[in-house]
């Protein structure tokens, strides 16, 4: 394994039970093929479309694959490998498996792996988002979240541009994959239908950076659970969490993150002044 490596240094901790309500599935069609101006209409109404048949079994294994070989310190140039809080005391005594499997998140990998970078420059994935922002887009963050057996952590609800220092007008798009079979049982991805028409919210530094719990109890979600190979596409306002894995099986999933090739950053201090607390009458 590499020998440069981090440790999830957020809070975590309990939730809820009922912080996440889903009532139904996010709509979903077979294929990218699929994708026509009926599909666009929608996407643009409830923020996400789930899509079966992205990638090939053959491309997801050569995924999976790629990031083995990256936390077991395959390529000794990568070091964004970040573990669960949990092992942090247990990885010297790990074995190579143990050790993917205390994994929760690896970022800015697709420069040392080529069969990540293929999944993330797939055309017909780069066709839809081109479609979507109106030019060609820019991947400007990569990053793999993994939900390891009985204790991969929550991510709280959030929105994604909460994280990343564009104007609130630039258009953003995230791309969810399935490496393992995702389901609300192992933390698939929970969203707010329509939520990105609702305009920035607040976000607070609690379990995560994210949404108050209490602006998100008692609102009833959508679940998107995927075959490996399936995506979820989405808008970068679209509120959206991932519960903890509490069951046997593995949840990895790639993420991938893209905005107008003509993009230019702002600041944090911009970011905050619209998703940050500080100056405004609220609590959390």
């Amino acid at each position: 394994m590499a020998d440069q490596y981090t440790v999830d240094k957020e809070t975590g901790g309990d939730y809820a039970p009922d912080l996440y309500k889903p009532a139904g599935n996010v709509p979903s069609i077979g294929s990218l093929d699929e994708i026509d101006s009926v599909v666009l209409q929608a996407y643009e109404q409830l923020g996400c479309i789930s899509v079966e048949n992205v990638f090939t079994p053959q491309e997801v294994q050569a995924g999976i694959d790629g990031l083995a070989h990256l936390v077991i310190g395959g390529n000794p140039d990568f070091h964004e490998v970040q573990f669960e809080t949990w092992a942090a005391d247990r990885l010297d005594q790990m074995d190579a498996l143990q050790r993917v499997d205390a994994v929760r998140k690896l970022m800015y990998f697709t420069r040392y792996d080529a069969r990540l970078k293929a999944m993330a420059t797939h055309p017909r994935l780069l066709q839809v988002i081109e479609t979507i922002l109106g030019e060609k887009p820019r991947m400007f963050q990569d990053m793999a979240l993994l939900k390891p057996p009985y204790g991969g952590r929550e991510k709280p609800w959030h929105q994604d541009k909460a994280y990343f220092d564009f104007s609130l007008d630039t258009k953003m798009v995230g791309v969810w994959i399935a490496l393992d079979e995702a389901t609300a049982e192992n933390g698939c991805m929970h969203v707010i239908l329509g939520s990105h028409r609702e305009g920035p919210a607040i976000h607070f530094r609690r379990r995560d950076w994210q949404i108050c719990d209490t602006d998100m109890l008692g609102r009833t979600c959508a679940v998107a659970p995927l075959k490996p190979g399936g995506a979820l596409i989405f808008d970068g306002l679209i509120y959206h969490g991932t519960p903890r894995n509490n069951s046997a099986s593995r949840r990895r999933a790639l993420q991938f993150h893209y905005a107008p090739a003509s993009v230019v950053e702002t600041s944090k201090e911009e970011r905050l002044r619209i998703f940050g607390s500080e100056g405004k009458d609220v609590t959390c």
